[in-house]
């Protein structure tokens, strides 16, 4: 009796001392432990995805790939799976198993050290979600204290959804959607008995039950997750020996990105990085671009092809590298493979090793091990390059140009294999939505893998004649017109020792010309003697109005030739003041931010419009000057050492990436307007004048006779071609789109040369301008402009720009009120004589 008591009082003070101790232990544990009702809004770490304007996926940025899911997207069948795996009392339990908990501190002490748990699906998620990996007895308390507080605070659905978007399930997958894709291919919804139960047993150790690592031990651990399945009911012995059957089937699957635009991706990576750090690869954003998938695929591809023609025809510059000699011996295939996995393929350019050759083919192995052939049709292209204004001869036969032992590039042409070369020039593309500045497409370079540097935000170039609309927009600010006759005669300039001679090109030379024709043919020397009739400054200002940084701009009279150096963008931009009316817009590349889990719009961008209806009039100069044409043959008075700082230059990533707010939707639906920096009557007669570069005249063609090819009346454009064509531009317009493409080399000190034909943005540039809107207008509406109240259409006489006289040869010009002729052309009327002989001659 005594035993009993005794043993009852030891109990009981036991008891009371463990009451004590727990009592202590929870308030001792619980200071400081986070309030585990922040799950209910939790975000789990997404990564940022990229899009286009209409969902397309262009990128994902972030370690962790996760797609989460409501609790109701998650089939029942993963659910069971999780369940008969990790946690079977899952639905009595109050948030922890004490059998569980007693078997892990039996192990333990058995042990002498925690190396097993006995943890729930709750406690998992609270030492996920709060707590440290760390095995400790600290640690698992304050587990157990936030999984009893949890299973208070949340259902049992809320807690098993966020532990199937929240738990790594390896292969960087996080979450069961991601694991669907990344193993299966699949969304959680397709999955099959025996994948929901792969996935199931992956959690415990994901390195080591990896499908696609250790098939082996993955096969054996899906079948346990089969069999705990059968054991609790979940599916039935014929399902269980249907699925035991199969094989793993575990395949990797990376992102589904829907179309490449790595320039874009890294444009909008970059802005996302500035504005939100290191949660913009966490916090779940989804950035949707202004791109369209087939404007930048057009873009791409045919900025693409004609790089690719340009390094065609100025030659081929030889072998990568040089193996062996063809007298050698040939290396080992392991020595081939490890040098060939050296090298990445580029925009289907694939590294080889040439094997053999012979007069009419060569054969070659590729990275996998693959041999591939290439026959004299496949190279015949391959003329040495010799200098950029030299090629040698094509080659007769293969073994020409390809010999064994030679690191060359292929690519794959329908079912051929070709040689190819990387490009050692580059070009960029940007297309603007004219009316609000929304980039359609842009292109960097010819592949981002090669170089991450944006050439069409980035890189600082010469614009040769593509500056030229500008300029004759200021002339017209200053009343001088289309029709004014300007001389296209050779100018010679003394400086010194030093001595300036602008020639056109080519250098030939017509005399007195109207404006309209020296725009349209690109006359270098009526450009110059423009710019001396307004003033240089004046000029230098007026392209501020444009959008181009007055720290860009040079002050001399080389600023007539293109002198000055801007992006690709910052061109686009100021053609687009031409095309929209005369409204600066602001070009911009994002158009909202959303989180991915669909809870709500962090930012949407609202573009400053170009105002078709409006009526506003420019802030101008009050009693401007009309310019005089007297001094158009003098010497400028700046010196050509007013040239800009090198180092002061601006490029232009502020304008695509403006400086929002995060916190501020800006969901105001008022429309906001661009300022009005030119008047929309001369806006009007430049963009008629561009046309003209394209149609020409009666008696004379344009630059840019190639845009006829579009078979619109609403396009026009400038070509440009810096001193040497180290650089060469073409931009336009059609409907509301302004494209403004460049090529050049990045190494300034090369010229783009010439081969049968020299290089020139009307040969080089234009085509690829041509190839893009061909794609980029094919359902867009041809645009009607509205002619100005300001602008009047009066017929004048050709040659000479005045009213016409009898006889004259007429056309209609356009012109600001108050600046149109009121002088009638003089006709030209022969003075006959006769001598005594009854010889005739002309008197005059």
């Amino acid at each position: 009796m005594r035993v009993l008591k005794f043993i009852l009082k030891l109990f009981i003070g036991l008891f009371l001392c463990g009451l004590i101790i727990g009592i202590a232990g929870y308030s001792y544990y619980s200071k400081d432990l986070p309030d585990v009702a922040t799950l209910k809004d939790v975000r789990l770490q997404t990564p940022m995805q990229v899009l286009s304007k209409d969902g397309e996926l262009i990128a994902i940025f972030g370690e962790r790939r996760r797609t989460p899911l409501k609790y109701d997207e998650i089939p029942p069948i993963v659910v069971n799976a999780v369940i008969a795996t990790e946690d079977s009392r899952f639905y009595e339990h109050f948030g922890i198993d004490p059998i569980g908990i007693a078997r892990a501190m039996y192990i333990g002490l058995k042990q002498k050290g925690f190396s097993q748990g006995g943890s729930t699906i709750t406690q998992q998620v609270a030492k996920n979600f709060f707590l440290t990996p760390e095995k400790s007895i600290a640690r698992k308390a304050k587990e157990v204290i936030l999984a009893i507080r949890m299973e208070k605070e949340l259902s049992k659905e809320e807690i098993m959804t966020l532990y199937l978007n929240m738990i790594n399930f390896g292969s960087r997958a996080y979450g069961v959607a991601a694991a669907s894709y990344t193993f299966f291919g699949k969304t959680p919804d397709q999955l099959t008995i025996d994948e929901a139960a792969l996935l199931a047993g992956l959690p415990n150790a994901p390195s080591a039950y990896n499908p696609i690592a250790h098939p082996d031990r993955a096969l054996i651990r899906r079948n346990w997750v089969l069999g705990r399945m059968l054991n609790q009911s979940y599916i039935t012995q014929a399902q269980y020996n249907e699925a035991i059957k199969k094989p793993l089937g575990a395949s990797y699957h990376s992102p589904k990105i829907e179309f490449s635009a790595p320039y874009v991706a890294e444009m909008a990576r970059q802005f996302m990085y500035d504005k939100f750090g290191e949660k913009a690869y966490t916090d779940g954003y989804k950035v949707y671009t202004t791109i369209s998938k087939t404007d930048q695929i057009a873009a791409t591809e045919t900025v693409q092809k004609h790089i690719i023609d340009y390094d065609i025809r100025h030659g081929y510059r030889g072998a990568e590298k040089v193996l062996w000699q063809p007298n050698e011996t040939a290396w080992e295939t392991d020595k081939i493979q490890q040098t060939l996995n050296k090298y990445i393929c580029y925009s289907g350019m694939c590294p080889a090793i040439v094997m053999t050759s012979s007069d009419k083919e060569a054969t070659a192995v590729l990275s996998d091990k693959s041999t591939i052939t290439i026959t004299y049709q496949n190279m015949k292209w391959a003329r040495p390059f010799i200098s950029d204004t030299r090629q040698g001869a094509f080659p007769k036969k293969v073994s020409d140009t390809l010999k064994a032992g030679q690191l060359i590039w292929v690519k794959k042409s329908a079912e051929s294999w070709e040689l190819a070369q990387i490009p050692a020039v580059n070009a960029a593309l940007v297309s603007l939505d004219s009316d609000n500045g929304a980039i359609k497409a842009i292109v960097g370079g010819y592949d981002f893998k090669l170089s991450k540097f944006n050439r069409a935000t980035q890189a600082l170039r010469q614009l040769g004649s593509n500056i030229k609309p500008f300029i004759y927009a200021s002339t017209l600010e200053k009343g001088l017109t289309m029709a004014t006759l300007l001389n296209d005669a050779p100018i010679v300039r003394s400086t010194g020792s030093a001595t300036w001679r602008p020639k056109n090109s080519p250098p030939t030379y017509a005399g007195p010309l109207r404006l309209r024709i020296g725009l349209g043919m690109s006359k270098n020397v009526m450009m110059v003697r423009a710019l001396r009739a307004v003033g240089i400054d004046y000029a230098a200002n007026y392209l501020e109005r444009f959008g181009f940084p007055k720290e860009n701009i040079s002050h001399n009279e080389s600023l007539a030739l293109g002198s000055a150096s801007f992006t690709p963008l910052q061109v686009a931009r100021a053609y687009s003041v031409i095309a929209n009316g005369g409204y600066l817009i602001t070009p911009y590349l994002i158009e909202k931010i959303e989180y991915s889990n669909g809870t709500g719009m962090i930012y949407q961008h609202q573009p400053m419009i170009a105002c078709q209806t409006c009526n506003d009039e420019v802030v101008t100069e009050d009693n401007k000057p009309v310019v005089s044409l007297d001094n158009v043959e003098n010497e400028a008075n700046a010196t050509d050492s007013e040239e800009p700082e090198q180092a002061n230059l601006k490029s232009d990533d502020d304008l695509v990436l403006p400086n929002i707010n995060p916190n501020d939707n800006n969901t105001n639906d008022t429309p906001k307007y661009a300022p009005h920096t030119i008047d929309s009557g001369i806006a009007f007669i430049m963009k008629d004048g561009l046309r003209s570069i394209v149609f020409g005249g009666s008696d004379w063609q344009g630059t840019a006779w190639r845009v006829k090819a579009l078979g619109r009346k609403d396009v026009g454009g400038k070509t440009g071609t810096t001193n040497s064509s180290k650089d060469v531009w073409f931009s336009g317009f059609g409907g509301n789109i302004v494209t403004t493409v460049w090529m050049g080399f990045d190494d300034h000190r090369r010229d783009l040369g010439r081969t049968f034909r020299a290089e020139a943005g009307a040969v080089t540039a234009n085509p690829i301008w041509v190839d893009y809107m061909k794609v980029a207008l094919k359902d867009v509406p041809v645009k009607q402009d509205v002619k100005p109240d300001n602008v009047i259409s009066v017929t004048i006489d050709q040659k000479t720009g005045l009213l016409p006289s009898s006889g004259s040869k007429t056309m209609s010009e356009y012109f600001i009120k108050g600046t149109e002729p009121t002088g009638y052309a003089t006709k030209e009327v022969g003075t006959k004589v006769t001598d005594s002989e009854g010889n005739t001659s002309e008197l005059f």
